[in-house]
Order: C-alpha cells, then structure tokens, then sequence
C-alpha cells in the first residue's frame, strides 16, 4: 500500500511546488523586470516623486476615487459598498433600466449636477449619472469632462479654453488605435488641473 501512496505523496508535494511557489515567483519576477509599475498596482505620484512601497502615491490609475469638490472633476458614479471605490467590494449595482429605484438614483445625480453648474443647460453625458459593471472605473468619456469644464473654470477662476485645452491633452485615445472608447483618468485630469494653478 505504501508503494501505492509513495507517488501519489510525491506528486503532491511536488506540484505544490511547482504551481505554489515556482510559477508564482516566475511571473513576480517576469513581470517586475518587464512592466513594474502596472506589477505594482499602476500607481499614481504627484510631482513626479517616485513611489516606493505605496508612499507618495495618491491612488491607482485603474481605480476611481470620489470627487465632488466643484473645482475638481467628477467621475463616474460607484455602487460599491459600504463606501464608493471600494476595491474590495467592486460590484455593480443590478438595477434594471426599469427598476425605480435606479431612474430615482439618476434623477439625484443629474439634479447634483445642475445644482453645481445651474447655467449649464446642455445634455448630462449618461456616464456622470451611471455606475460602472465594477463600480471602479476611473475614466470618464470626454464628453463628461467637456460637460464640467465651465464649472471648473469658473470655479478655480480660469478660462474655459485652458480647462479644455488640458481636458484634450488628457484624453487617451481607443486601445491599439480601435478597441474601446476615446477616455480620460479623472485622478490624472485633476493632478494636471491642480499643476495649473
């Protein structure tokens, strides 16, 4: 019988090796020397400092952050819980498009939205007033940028052409030239924003 289990023990040990240990440190280590900072979370520093171990970063290019100062850009809405850009809870919140409790949920954002900026009359963009299917997202479409140019602008005190102007520098265009949509980070946008003031 213990010539029966004898490989039956070995393969275990030894595949737990392989895939537990080896394989891992393999892709660690591939990864660190080819791409750290997407290894390292695509963390974002302000000024340029470099970030080590997490100090200095002021968040990740792949998480949204919540921001409702009016001198700053707003992202997309998150329905994670128990606090918006939870990124240990991402979820979306699976509400049907006739489900009153969502087309109540987007009434009160277009009303923020106009309350914050009550000369803009144009169209509120649909990503300002929907979450994400992760409730993560940190881009929004540049059509949502443009739609909050004029407060910001007025709210920091500066022209809507330069605020513009940084919103274009600001859009990253499709992936490979035709996958996705045209998008601009929102933490990046209001790093660039606050360097102009």
């Amino acid at each position: 019988m213990f010539a029966q289990l004898r490989p039956a023990f070995t393969m275990i040990i030894l595949m737990t090796l392989i895939t537990g240990a080896i394989y891992p440190l393999v892709v660690t280590g591939v990864a660190q020397l080819t791409m750290p900072g997407q290894a390292n979370g695509s963390l974002i520093q302000r000024d340029g400092k470099p970030v080590k171990d997490g100090a200095g970063a002021v968040g990740s290019e792949l998480i949204g952050q919540p921001f409702s100062d009016p001198k700053r850009f707003w992202g997309r809405p998150s329905a994670t819980s128990p606090y918006p850009y939870n990124a240990s809870a991402s979820s979306g919140s699976n509400q049907g498009p006739l489900n009153p409790a969502l087309a109540d949920a987007v009434k009160d954002r277009i009303k923020a939205l106009r309350d914050a900026d009550p000369g803009n009359t144009a169209p509120v963009p649909v990503d300002l007033v929907t979450a994400s299917g992760s409730g993560l997202d940190p881009h929004i479409s540049p059509a949502a940028a443009e739609y909050q140019v004029a407060r910001i602008a007025k709210a920091r005190g500066l022209e809507p052409q330069k605020v513009r102007a940084l919103v274009a520098e600001s859009t990253e265009g499709r992936q490979l030239g035709f996958l996705g949509e045209p998008r601009v980070n929102v933490l990046r946008l209001n790093l660039a924003l606050e360097a102009l003031n």
